[in-house]
């Protein structure tokens, strides 16, 4: 599995990006997509995460309302498009897959995923 991420950049508090993460797999049907994100001196945490199945999602509390996972079958590409952005979203954010897709609950912890994208750095300025 090959997971490339990529759309972040610098923008103003209160304002929008969207994340990609293009997503190369023999059976991406599996597989639950995630993005965690990791601040400057902090773990990685996680932020939302999408069954490629059913479209089943889940969202950190921190995010939850501003952001919006998604993704596109056709071309197996997963979105993250965040919304109402915050200094505090400040981070690297890296796309994820774990390859148990029919858990029945969304993991929610790093150690869970068995396939990481290289990162995309998103600086969110007050």
């Amino acid at each position: 599995v090959q997971l490339q991420a990529c759309g972040g950049g610098l923008v103003q508090a209160g304002g929008s990006l969207r994340l990609s993460c293009a997503v190369s797999a023999r059976t991406i049907s599996r597989y639950i997509m995630a993005w965690f994100r990791q601040a400057p001196g902090k773990e990685r945490e996680f932020a939302a995460a999408i069954r490629w199945g059913p479209n089943n999602t889940a969202y950190a509390d921190s995010v939850k309302g501003r952001f919006t996972i998604s993704r596109d079958t056709a071309s197996n590409t997963v979105y993250l498009q965040m919304n109402s952005l915050k200094p505090e979203d400040t981070a690297v954010y890296y796309c994820a897959a774990d390859e148990m897709g029919l858990r029945r609950v969304i993991a929610t912890s790093a150690g869970s995923y068995d396939y990481w994208g290289q990162g995309t750095e998103v600086t969110v300025s007050s």
